[in-house]
């Protein structure tokens, strides 16, 4: 699913090659088909997909288009769409490979349409993508002018759903691989832009991890920050008793002011909250590509505003912030 050959020198080219052949071996040792029992079925899936060569590429609209219809035959449709289904359940998008539109748990298109607003111009710059899932916002981030994206992501599926879509759109600066932020150098202060979206609150640690996106970025780089929020003042957070939103792996969930006071306390400068949205069953929601349960699922049958244990119902912020 990755060809190291190919990330060592995409990595030396912009400027990183101090840290290529670390990411290299940290990303074997995750992908060993021994640590994985899907990595067979998903290999096979991508080594079946038809070859194809898209006539238009468009990745600066909320779907991302790499080909249309017209560039295949039905026969290639159909086995096109088999294969990308054996990588499901697909959760950020939406995509359309080819004429396959996959419809993804996500209208990932929503939030960025939420951050893009905000955000220093990416043009000519280096960009990492923390926790980037199957790298939609990546892709976004190319079509919005950044000469480099680098997304990581510890799941080997979101790596899997990548190469998919970097199959038919080869040669653009964007690759993945399937490590975590703190599988990164400490010294690894080359990006001009970081972003973080939707891990925060997976962290036990939320201010380690705000300490390490701080050493990844260049002097002056910009922070961009997604996550879970809670009503209140600087002195409210909300540590799930057990579960959020069935989700066991959720620690802190802080307010606005809080997570700014956060950032603060680590050192950011220019910290500012620009956005607030609830999360609507809209947004994120079961579809035949992502079949699981989802937002309708984890909230009170009887009271929409709250998560099915009582806490209030997902509300998500996206904070800026500039590297000293």
């Amino acid at each position: 699913m990755i060809d190291f050959d190919r990330i060592r020198e995409a990595l030396s080219h912009a400027g990183l090659e101090k840290w290529a052949e670390q990411l290299v071996r940290a990303s074997q040792t995750v992908m060993a088909p021994s640590r994985h029992g899907n990595i067979e079925k998903w290999q096979n899936a991508l080594n079946d997909l038809p070859q194809l060569t898209p006539t238009c590429i468009d990745l600066t609209a909320g779907t991302v288009q790499i080909g249309g219809a017209s560039d295949n035959t039905l026969s290639a449709q159909a086995m096109l769409e088999q294969n990308l289904l054996q990588l499901s359940p697909w959760r950020k998008g939406p995509f359309d490979i080819h004429g396959v539109r996959i419809n993804t748990e996500w209208r990932s298109d929503w939030k960025w349409n939420r951050v893009q607003p905000h955000l220093q111009s990416l043009q000519g710059r280096r960009v990492l993508d923390v926790g980037c899932g199957n790298g939609y916002h990546a892709w976004r981030m190319i079509g919005d002018g950044a000469s480099f994206v680098l997304g990581i992501d510890p799941t080997p599926l979101y790596l899997a759903q990548f190469a998919a879509v970097s199959r038919f759109a080869p040669g653009f600066p964007v690759h993945m691989l399937p490590l975590d932020d703190e599988a990164l150098p400490d010294d690894m202060a080359e990006f001009d832009t970081v972003f973080s979206m939707g891990v925060l609150y997976h962290r036990r640690s939320p201010l380690d991890h705000i300490l390490k996106l701080r050493s990844l970025l260049r002097p002056g780089g910009e922070l961009v920050l997604e996550t879970l929020v809670i009503a209140g003042d600087a002195t409210h957070a909300l540590v799930p008793r057990d579960r959020y939103a069935k989700m066991r792996n959720v620690w802190f969930i802080p307010s606005c002011a809080m997570l700014e006071i956060w950032l603060n306390r680590c050192g950011f400068k220019n910290v500012r909250t620009v956005d607030v949205t609830p999360t609507t069953t809209q947004e994120q929601h079961s579809t035949h590509w992502m079949s699981f349960e989802s937002l309708s699922d984890f909230l009170n049958p009887n009271n929409a505003n709250q998560t099915v244990e009582g806490y209030p119902a997902p509300t998500r912020a996206i904070t800026i912030a500039n590297a000293p």
